[in-house]
């Protein structure tokens, strides 16, 4: 039975600067893939019905795994839903990704549930996998630069 992730995160940055990270190719490629791999951004149309595609690759094997899908809602500063399906057929099935974003008193508060994760991916490992990403997130968006 597919499963459901759901993390949760104060970010010390606006909650429009924690969107553009996750509509940015470049902001995305820096900071989705969690430690080990890397990122490329190959389509990221983030409006709705626009498509992503992008592959990570693990640095040490070079194993390339790919995957895609649609944008369902979009709300500047505040919300992102949107599919994706691996291009492996052992991860059938297509993922729904919901970010929430809340402007609180030091910044942005995040909310991310992501259902319909493929039977061979255990929800705990797609959790710690996310927590990386989230780690990388925070030292993108909340970096203090000129």
């Amino acid at each position: 039975m597919p499963g459901t992730v759901r993390l949760h995160r104060v970010l010390v940055a606006a909650p429009e600067a924690v969107f553009r990270a996750f509509v940015e190719p470049d902001a995305i490629a820096q900071w989705l893939p969690p430690k080990g791999f890397l990122c490329t951004v190959e389509t990221l149309e983030a409006v709705p019905g626009g498509q992503h595609r992008m592959a990570f690759r693990a640095f040490a094997s070079g194993h390339r795994h790919s995957f895609g899908g649609t944008y369902l809602e979009v709300v500047p500063g505040q919300r992102l839903r949107y599919t994706t399906a691996f291009d492996t057929p052992d991860l059938s099935g297509d993922m729904v990704t919901t970010i929430t974003l809340t402007r609180v008193s030091v910044g942005a508060e995040l909310q991310v549930v992501q259902e319909g994760i493929p039977d061979a991916i255990p929800p705990e490992a797609c959790s710690l996998g996310w927590q990386d990403s989230l780690e990388n997130l925070a030292r993108l968006v909340e970096a203090k630069t000129g």
